[in-house]
């Protein structure tokens, strides 16, 4: 049956949803990153994680907890405003299927929070970005989730609105890499400086400053920001690094261009499953080789356009709404199996309610035999 995404039925459970819908029963990056918690005790890790990652001003997390499939959490930061990003994801879920009773801990900002080096006895915390320097569990980042939450009630850029506006065909695209952005990683200064050495190769200009003191004899003016359907005028897009992985990179791959990556520490949930050379242009991560690799390219059409068709199909196939649901879906039924007992409600936490929806929804009778909270 399909409802609209803010009608409250869940009657399945999560694995009678995950097999409606066609989910992936497991995906190695979750193995990898659980892999560290055989055993995860809550009460520990709660005293622990606001200890560590409590810094005011510097980190915000929010310890989750679902019971009886109602959502609550209690935040800790200065700036705690990304958790809607969390609450809506949890709350879409609940009012798809019954959740297990379970409870975690979600960074609210960009870097991942526990670091190899530092981390003996690692804590488990979920993040939108993982590094290969840290323990963090990636979930799919907010921008992707949001856009899947959101793209069936206004205008966003999603998936299937880049796919519909992926610019003139092939051979009708300049043959120019092409970056817009703002300067929160030093690679991307060093991006418009070559660009500005070499405008026949590479048109890339800055938007925004706010990391670096602005010199326009280095860096060139500012640019007005373009419409991102509008980047696949060209041939070559350039995945460059910001704060930490550039979120951009599931719609540069769905369009019809090929990308240049940049190597780097960061990931997204899904970049382990894609192959350098295949579903895209591998770069140094001190740009080096970019303008060797944009040459290369340029004579090797053929080859390129097919990584760009690559990159494409990769991401029809893996990074679609149902796709991100199924991602939250597994991550949340593999940590919670390693939770060594149930959440409880502390009166210090906030419900955080489901919408009022002025629609009307016609849920069938609910099972007597489902209950809340369940094995997953």
């Amino acid at each position: 049956d399909i409802y609209h995404d803010a009608c409250n039925c869940p009657l399945q459970t999560p694995d009678e949803w995950a097999a409606s819908v066609g989910c992936p029963v497991a995906y190695t990056q979750i193995e990898h990153d659980l892999d560290p918690f055989k055993s995860i005790n809550m009460t520990q890790v709660a005293t622990e994680a606001v200890e560590k990652f409590h810094h005011k001003g510097r980190r915000s997390i929010c310890h989750y907890k679902i019971v009886n499939n109602q959502v609550y959490r209690k935040c800790y930061g200065e700036h705690v405003g990304f958790n809607m990003f969390t609450d809506a994801i949890l709350l879409s879920l609940a009012r798809k299927m019954l959740l297990p009773d379970f409870e975690f801990f979600m960074n609210l900002g960009d870097w991942p929070l526990e670091n190899k080096a530092d981390a003996e006895r690692p804590i488990p915390v979920l993040s939108w970005c993982g590094s290969k320097n840290a323990f963090d569990i990636v979930l799919p980042t907010y921008d992707i989730t949001e856009a899947t939450l959101q793209m069936m009630g206004r205008i966003t850029l999603d998936i299937f609105s880049t796919q519909a506006n992926t610019g003139p065909k092939w051979e009708n695209k300049s043959d120019i890499a092409f970056w817009r952005g703002r300067d929160s990683r030093k690679e991307r200064l060093q991006l418009v400086e070559m660009a500005l050495k070499h405008p026949q190769l590479i048109d890339a200009k800055l938007t925004r400053m706010f990391f670096f003191p602005k010199n326009e004899t280095k860096y060139g003016q500012l640019a007005p920001q373009i419409s991102f359907f509008d980047f696949f005028k060209y041939k070559y897009q350039l995945n460059i690094d910001g704060t930490v992985a550039a979120y951009r990179l599931p719609y540069l791959l769905v369009g019809d261009s090929v990308v240049f990556k940049q190597e780097s520490e960061y990931y997204e949930h899904f970049y382990s499953r894609l192959k350098p050379h295949v579903h895209y242009v591998p770069v140094k991560q001190d740009l080096s080789d970019l303008l060797k690799k944009i040459q290369w390219a340029r004579e090797n059409d053929e080859t390129v356009k097919e990584i760009a068709r690559n990159g494409q199909e990769f991401a029809r196939e893996h990074l679609t709404p149902a796709d991100i649901l199924c991602y939250h879906v597994r991550v949340f039924q593999q940590y919670a199996k390693r939770l060594k007992t149930k959440p409880e409600v502390n009166a210090d936490f906030e419900l955080v309610s489901q919408p009022e929806d002025s629609s009307p929804c016609s849920c069938p009778a609910s099972n007597p035999q489902r209950t809340h909270g369940g094995e997953l």
